[in-house]
């Protein structure tokens, strides 16, 4: 019963917090036919916040990199469970983008015929064989705190800002 109750003041936590910071509260939360857990961002109504906040208190935050099941863009029915840098909060919600080991560079051509663009930002604690990592700039998700596992490591500051800016750029309209 108490696991239900800290769940439930974690998220009015997370709702309060966003009220605060949030310009507007028209964000809905979109389903999907997986869950409610997790789900693609809606760019069309443009970026969420940015905001830079690491707190190692095991709790999701703003910079860190945290581990989630990730759904397929071609089944969003099927997935994987890896590493996502989180940028914001949206109202009770995480915006979170997706994490990879594998090195992009090589096939950076091909990956924008496909609309995919990614960004370098080294290796960090998030990966335990140390391997440098991509993150996503093109496919945004958002995610509830209670399907987050667990901290994998934070981004140093200059480098989320690096990642805001290339997102910025990239989806600037």
């Amino acid at each position: 019963m108490s696991d239900i109750f800290s769940r439930s003041l974690r998220l009015v936590k997370y709702i309060a917090r966003d009220a605060i910071k949030s310009k507007s509260l028209s964000y809905q939360v979109p389903q999907t036919e997986k869950s409610a857990t997790i789900g693609e961002y809606d760019l069309t109504r443009g970026l969420p916040a940015f905001q830079y906040a690491p707190d190692p208190d095991g709790d999701a935050d703003p910079g860190e990199v945290v581990r989630t099941w990730v759904p397929y863009e071609e089944d969003p029915s099927k997935g994987k469970d890896r590493p996502v840098l989180v940028l914001a909060h949206q109202v009770g919600q995480f915006v979170v983008a997706q994490l990879t080991s594998k090195d992009h560079d090589r096939d950076a051509e091909q990956e924008a015929r496909y609309g995919r663009y990614w960004f370098d930002i080294g290796s960090g604690a998030w990966d335990k064989r140390g391997r440098p990592s991509e993150v996503r700039l093109d496919r945004l998700l958002w995610v509830v705190p209670e399907a987050i596992r667990r901290e994998g490591g934070r981004l140093d500051k200059p480098v989320f800002d690096a990642v805001t800016a290339a997102l910025i750029e990239l989806h600037r309209a």
